[in-house]
C-alpha cells in the first residue's frame, strides 16, 4: 500500500510546485521548485517499493 501512497503525494507535490513556479514571488518560486522535487522522489520512492514488493 505504500507505494500507492507515496506515488499519489509524489503527484500532488509535483502539481502544487509546478503551481507555486508560476508565483511572481521569487521565494514562492524556490519553494515550488523543492516541492516540485520533493514530489519526484516521493514518486520514485513508491516505484522502488512496488518492484520490491514492500520489503525495504
Amino acid at each position: 500500500m505504500g507505494e500507492l501512497t507515496d506515488k499519489i503525494k509524489g503527484n500532488v507535490n509535483e502539481a502544487v510546485g509546478e503551481m507555486k513556479q508560476k508565483s511572481d514571488d521569487p521565494e514562492t518560486r524556490a519553494k515550488g521548485d523543492k516541492q516540485e522535487a520533493k514530489g519526484k522522489a516521493q514518486q520514485f520512492k513508491g516505484e522502488v517499493e512496488g518492484k520490491l514488493g514492500n520489503d525495504i
